[in-house]
């Protein structure tokens, strides 16, 4: 166990960046959305990256407490990324 106030071990700095470099490319990925909306291609394909080729379709069930249903894919992602709740799955 290190000192308090001792500088990370290279293996702690890896698990410490990578954390940090996942929340970025979820935020990004939020900003395209944003920006572009659900038909943009590109948000298409991360959108189908996520659900193994498939975006669903219909009514959306979460892990979200208090609010489990969303009309669709789209609704359900716009609310994650308003959230900033970037890793909840459906």
């Amino acid at each position: 166990v290190q000192q308090p106030g001792t500088p990370l071990s290279d293996p702690e700095y890896r698990q410490f960046f990578r954390s940090l470099r996942a929340a970025r490319r979820a935020s990004t990925a939020c900003l395209l959305r944003e920006l572009y909306g659900c038909q943009n291609p590109l948000v298409r394909r991360l959108d189908e990256y996520e659900n193994h080729g498939l975006i669903p379709e219909g009514p959306i069930c979460s892990d979200l407490p208090g609010t489990p249903f969303f009309p669709d894919f789209c609704t359900f992602a716009f609310y994650r990324c308003t959230r900033k709740r970037y890793f909840i799955k459906v």
